[in-house]
């Protein structure tokens, strides 16, 4: 997925949440999504509304987990080896 499809697609789940704050939100990339919403779990968060997309590219998924970050979004920066995968929760 290009960068500007996977920002819209982010931005179109936030906005149709109850509340539309980046701040309720985390974001993550990875490069194995089942394995790290599994970790998430075991780390009792709650992953009820875990949502992924798989970027064309590292560099794409590195700046859309930045994009939001920076928008206030929980999390940080890593991911594994060479994560494509962005997740939020």
């Amino acid at each position: 997925m290009k960068e500007s499809e996977m920002i819209q697609a982010i931005e179109k789940r936030v906005m149709s949440a109850e509340t539309k704050k980046y701040s309720i939100w985390t974001i993550g990339i990875t490069d194995d999504p089942e394995r790290r919403r599994a970790e998430h779990d075991n780390a009792h968060d709650n992953t009820k509304y875990w949502m992924h997309w798989k970027a064309d590219t590292e560099t794409i998924a590195r700046n859309v987990e930045k994009y939001f970050l920076d928008k206030g979004m929980k999390g940080s920066t890593g991911g594994g080896e060479h994560p494509i995968y962005v997740y939020i929760f």
